[in-house]
């Protein structure tokens, strides 16, 4: 999902943008109408536009005429502006309160899902040791589906809620940990793949929830391994302010006007028929519970490099 404007914010930017364009049309109305003067003026006082006393009088008479025009257009601009904000925000709030029924509907859906698929699940399971090797086979896979699709349900529910500090449970962490806990976890795709891991991972501590950063380092992992030809690069390092984990890989790489999109829910890119589409906004949104970022750029072997940024801990 993308990154939530909370509702003040993006009243203001409306009326912002509101309030621009009016502005726009009263400044060239008002240069219309000094210029019209000024050739008025112009006319009337064209003999003695030769003489000082001429030219003196044709400027003050101008000046009176800026005056006069911003007399007028400055509480314009002020009635506009707070016209703007109060259309700006009847405008939002259907929009906002759409948006929090969606949050609202996917969190309790996905809630109500979670507990059949476990109990499908966990049948499955009960029924595989007693079945025949085809029965067994199907059970399996029955119990493997219900697990991904818990996964991707239990996916839902974080990016149902706002990712925030609050909802973390952070303690001091080492990236290089939970970057060689991640790796573990991916090896067997990287070896089914062919690809190779490059680990140069270096100490550096943030306060952060060990179980989403090691979730966050998976997903970047999963990702990058997907999209490699033949190695795949993590690093971790810290300048003192912030932390940095860093995966690149030697693929395509991705074109500048997908960065973004590609942190969506369900967004795939044509080469990508594998995974849920919901990696990559998890990334994003522990990144942002971090009050850290995530961002995309172009890996010196000319694949995507992925580089996500945490404030390092404080004592």
């Amino acid at each position: 999902m993308g990154h939530r404007i909370p509702p003040t914010s993006l009243t203001l930017r409306a009326a912002a943008y509101y309030l621009a364009v009016f502005v726009c049309v009263l400044a060239a109305l008002s240069a219309g109408a000094y210029f019209f003067m000024l050739r008025e003026y112009s006319s009337l006082l064209a003999p003695a536009l030769s003489t000082p006393e001429g030219r003196s009088a044709l400027a003050a008479a101008m000046r009176h005429v800026v005056l006069a025009i911003l007399a007028i257009d400055a509480p314009l601009v002020i009635v506009v502006a707070i016209a703007a904000y109060l259309l700006a925000r009847a405008t939002i709030a259907p929009l906002q309160a759409a948006r929090e029924r969606e949050r609202v509907f996917a969190a309790d859906a996905a809630h109500e899902l979670r507990s059949p698929l476990t109990a499908i699940a966990a049948i499955a399971q009960a029924a595989r040791p007693g079945a025949s090797p085809e029965s067994a086979k199907a059970f399996e896979a029955i119990a493997r589906s219900a697990f991904h699709a818990s996964d991707v349900v239990g996916d839902l529910l974080t990016l149902a809620r706002s990712p925030a500090r609050r909802v973390l449970q952070c303690e001091p962490v080492d990236l290089a940990a939970v970057v060689a806990a991640a790796v573990a976890d991916v090896e067997p795709i990287a070896v089914e793949r062919k690809i190779r891991i490059d680990s140069a991972a270096q100490s550096a501590i943030v306060d952060g929830d060990e179980r989403r950063l090691r979730e966050l380092a998976r997903n970047v992992l999963d990702n990058a391994i997907r999209h490699a030809r033949a190695v795949v690069t993590i690093a971790t390092r810290c300048d003192g302010a912030a932390c940095e984990l860093v995966v690149d890989d030697d693929g395509e790489g991705i074109a500048p006007e997908q960065r973004e999109l590609v942190f969506e829910r369900f967004y795939r890119r044509n080469d990508d028929a594998s995974g849920t589409g919901l990696g990559l906004a998890i990334v994003r949104w522990i990144a942002r519970a971090h009050e850290g970022s995530v961002s995309i750029g172009e890996a010196p072997g000319g694949g995507a490099r992925f580089v996500t940024v945490i404030p390092a801990y404080r004592a």
